[in-house]
């Protein structure tokens, strides 16, 4: 893969990656340099909308972020390993905490749409790793950075946002799960559920990268709402919540 240079010399230690509806994020922040995905040889590219598809080199409070406005998933065909060539990416540039965003719909009563969870844990239903192929045997027992989680949440506390955490469950998609199986995710543990997110704290972690995850609760889940769940809803809650994930991240990044 021959990573354009601009990347290579970002000097930034600190990566996020933008989850549907939330590409507006990056719009906001002073920009240095931006490349397609497309424009990367070996990198896949979404074509599911939402996800712009490219990595810009920002400047949030006089420090550089790498922003990948986008991801692929495993529901467009691509396989685990296509699907966390952006963290390869990432980690052999230079970054080592990376905080991944996703849209996700919402099983728990008290976690209200348009709020925002924290990963404290995951569930893998996915039925992939991107470390298959090899006795990659890596500890999960902390996938998700306790030291970030922690200032994370006394961030919010101090700003007055509300940032809940919970499980996330990731489920192959691309199809919203049915009411069954979205009780069946309440039963055993999950908060949330969505499409994604998963194998790039697998890869993450297994790269020794610090890992923060939080997800966008765009809609309640299947069979906790009478209204049709679709993409067009998710998107536009999402890119609604955006501001204050910003403000969050406006605060957080001086201490991450």
């Amino acid at each position: 893969m021959k990573i354009p240079d601009e990347l290579i010399n970002c000097r930034a230690e600190t990566a996020i990656v933008l989850g549907s509806g939330l590409g507006r994020f990056a719009e906001n922040l002073p920009q240095t340099f931006s490349v397609d995905y497309g424009a990367i040889d070996g990198l896949p590219v979404s074509g599911v909308p939402g996800h712009a598809g490219r990595f810009v080199v920002a400047s949030l409070v006089g420090q550089p972020l790498l922003i990948a406005q986008g991801r692929v998933h495993l529901y467009e065909g691509w396989s685990a390993q296509d699907v966390v060539k952006n963290i390869s990416l990432m980690h052999a540039i230079g970054i080592r905490k990376i905080l991944l965003t996703n849209a996700a719909g919402t099983l728990n009563s008290s976690y209200l749409p348009g709020s925002w969870m924290m990963l404290s844990d995951h569930i893998n239903l996915l039925g992939a790793s991107p470390l298959s192929g090899g006795p990659n045997f890596v500890d999960m027992s902390h996938v998700y950075s306790p030291r970030l989680r922690g200032i994370f949440l006394q961030i919010a506390k101090e700003a007055g946002i509300t940032l809940h955490e919970g499980v996330y469950a990731a489920m192959h998609g691309p199809q919203f799960e049915t009411p069954a199986e979205i009780r069946m995710l309440k039963a055993i543990g999950s908060d949330a559920v969505g499409m994604s997110t998963v194998p790039e704290a697998i890869q993450a972690r297994a790269l020794g990268m610090e890992v923060a995850g939080f997800s966008c609760l765009t809609n309640w889940a299947a069979g906790l709402s009478p209204t049709p769940l679709s993409h067009e809803d998710v998107h536009a809650v999402g890119q609604d919540a955006a501001g204050q994930m910003i403000e969050l991240l406006l605060k957080a990044l001086p201490k991450i």
